[in-house]
């Protein structure tokens, strides 16, 4: 099968688009037949190999699994021993351990979520990671009827979920984001936009009950000017140095929220199949509608990756398979 491979960490050239192995469904597994998969920043990130302390966990000089790609939709094609709740030739998706960027993905079975005739398989590919981690940031940060909803990088992956999430919670929503995207907010339902080109948003005469970061490009100190009181400040980002990338921010929310009234907090999202089935519900009844930039073909994902680098994608990237 093709799949796109790595074996060193850099940029979008050290890609290439070669037959592997196709992998076998283990023990509660499934093999999935890609046919439309997303790019993530964590894609990017594990790509680079950067900020450092990723390494830990992926490879010290040079990648464990050498096939990028966490979230996926597909077929299944085969089924493992132990398979309970699916059959070959369902229509799934879900976040793997890597490994999606391929014509085929071993997977969990806990991972995949089914997919709604109603929904497409590039739409479906979105909703693992981006919608995933939007929807719990705005759980965490306690988003609600009523709440005010402060989303810093409206126009993004996660960001476009965040905003039409936020608003179907029935929060009252302000966007961030730049000139050029703020038509965008404001049509997945942003009630009102920050231009960040012109504005400093730390500096606004506003208060929000909850702030979705996902740009980290201002100090603590400024997001909790525009705070309310009792509010609570989401931090989803992976802005940060080369070696601890977000860490120190997470760390220096933890030691402060404790003598805080306001909540500052680090959002760590977790894979979800039931948050995927309810996502996908949302979108199979027109609730929210997944940003899909562009779409190109599995075997230019370097190109797809160049693309998303240089130019700050609205929404998602999709490859198709």
């Amino acid at each position: 099968m093709k799949a796109i491979v790595y074996q060193e960490y850099g940029p979008a050239e050290v890609l290439r688009h070669t037959d592997v192995d196709r992998p076998a469904a283990g023990d509660g597994e499934v093999l999935v037949r890609v046919r439309a998969a997303s790019i993530n920043h964590g894609d990017l990130a594990v790509m680079h190999g950067s900020p450092g302390i990723l390494r830990l966990a992926f490879g010290l000089r040079r990648p464990k699994k050498t096939i990028l790609g966490r979230a996926v939709a597909g077929t299944v094609e085969a089924v493992g021993p132990k398979v309970t709740g699916l059959q070959v030739g369902d229509e799934v998706f879900g976040e793997m351990n890597q490994r999606g960027f391929a014509e085929y993905v071993a997977a969990p079975e806990a991972h995949l979520a089914p997919k709604p005739a109603e929904v497409t398989f590039e739409q479906a590919a979105t909703l693992p990671v981006a919608a995933t981690t939007a929807l719990q940031a705005l759980r965490l940060g306690g988003a609600g009827p009523g709440r005010t909803v402060l989303v810093n990088g409206a126009s993004g992956g996660v960001g476009t979920f965040a905003v039409q999430l936020a608003k179907t919670l029935g929060a009252e929503v302000t966007g961030v984001c730049s000139t050029r995207n703020a038509d965008l907010a404001r049509s997945i339902g942003a009630h009102h936009v920050i231009d960040y080109t012109r504005e400093d948003l730390t500096r606004g005469a506003g208060r929000f009950d909850v702030i979705v970061d996902l740009v980290g490009n201002h100090q603590l100190s400024g997001f909790r000017r525009v705070l309310a009181p009792k509010g609570v400040y989401v931090s989803s980002s992976g802005a940060g140095g080369a070696l601890l990338g977000p860490l120190p921010r997470l760390l220096a929310a933890a030691v402060t929220t404790p003598f805080l009234s306001q909540k500052l907090r680090g959002l760590v999202a977790r894979r979800s199949a039931e948050d995927l089935t309810l996502l996908a519900g949302l979108v199979a009844e027109g609730k929210i509608t997944p940003v899909i930039e562009r779409t190109f073909p599995l075997s230019e994902t370097a190109d797809a990756i160049r693309f998303l680098e240089a130019e700050h994608a609205r929404g998602k990237i999709v490859l198709t398979v």
